[in-house]
């Protein structure tokens, strides 16, 4: 069978809370956020910076639940600051013939990282 890579899940418009460039690399995410996203610790992420349009691939450590903790840390923090707004993305393997139905699992969260349930509007450019 044919495989296709899709949008497993991602966490919009996060804000990051902490860039750490002297820790272990990869990002820290709350732990309530990765399992409403169905992230688990160590698995390959995206991130993509709005507010700067940096791009990188890092993994995934669990953070405290419910801080709303984004923390960019290692080298990456040299390419995310403190407030940046960022989209985490996570991707999955499914059979071609699955893609016609897939639905991504899709967590919008507000300035304090806090779930929620509306869409973010988008600023007019």
């Amino acid at each position: 069978m044919t495989q296709i890579t899709v949008l497993y899940s991602k966490i919009h418009r996060a804000t990051v809370t902490d860039a750490q460039l002297h820790y272990e690399g990869s990002l820290t995410i709350d732990k309530h956020l990765m399992d409403l996203a169905g992230l688990v610790e160590y698995q390959q992420i995206d991130i993509y910076n709005i507010t700067n349009g940096e791009r990188f691939t890092t993994y995934a450590i669990v953070g405290e639940p419910h801080t709303g903790i984004i923390q960019v840390n290692g080298a990456a923090a040299h390419k995310a600051s403190t407030g940046d707004l960022i989209i985490i993305a996570s991707y999955s393997a499914i059979d071609h013939a699955q893609g016609p139905e897939w639905k991504p699992k899709l967590v919008f969260v507000d300035r304090d990282n806090r779930p929620s349930a509306n869409k973010p509007a988008l600023l007019p450019v």
